[in-house]
Formats: C-alpha cells, structure tokens, sequence
C-alpha cells in the first residue's frame, strides 16, 4: 500500500470481508468466537488504513510528501478515543 488507490483498494477487501463474515455468521457457517476474533482484526487493520490515508492526505494538502506518512501501531490508532 504505498500509495492512496492502494490504501483504498485494501479498504475495499477489509470491508468486503466483514460484510462475508457477517452473512456467514448469519447462514451458521462461522461460530461465535470465530467471527468476533476475525472482525476484531478486521477493525484494527481498517482503522489502520485509515489513518494512514489521512496522514497522507493532510502531509499533502500543507505540501509534504505524502510518502513520508507511515501505518501507526495498534495501540496507537487504538487509543485515540481513549
């Protein structure tokens, strides 16, 4: 993902795969714990991405290199609500 189209085409997976999750947790074919594991993960790499794409977007709107903006750990896109 080094570059916007990139980041949103990951969106893109990461959204599509909830929404297969969630019917297929619907249909029973995916358990409980299975489901909650995998979502969880699937929110964390989304929040990631997301604000990647913003640092990339805000590095360019005040003429930095968008480039220059890098993924932030989980703790950190975490926590920005707590």
């Amino acid at each position: 993902m080094t570059d916007d189209k990139g980041i949103l085409g990951r969106i893109d997976e990461l959204v599509a795969e909830e929404h297969e999750l969630r019917t297929k947790h619907a249909a029973g074919q995916v358990g409980n714990d299975d489901e909650k594991t995998r979502l969880r993960a699937l929110e964390v790499e989304l929040d990631q991405c997301w604000d990647l794409l913003r640092q990339r977007r805000a590095k360019r709107e005040f003429g930095e290199n968008p480039d220059d903006a890098a993924a932030r750990s989980t703790d950190t896109v975490e926590g920005y609500l707590n």
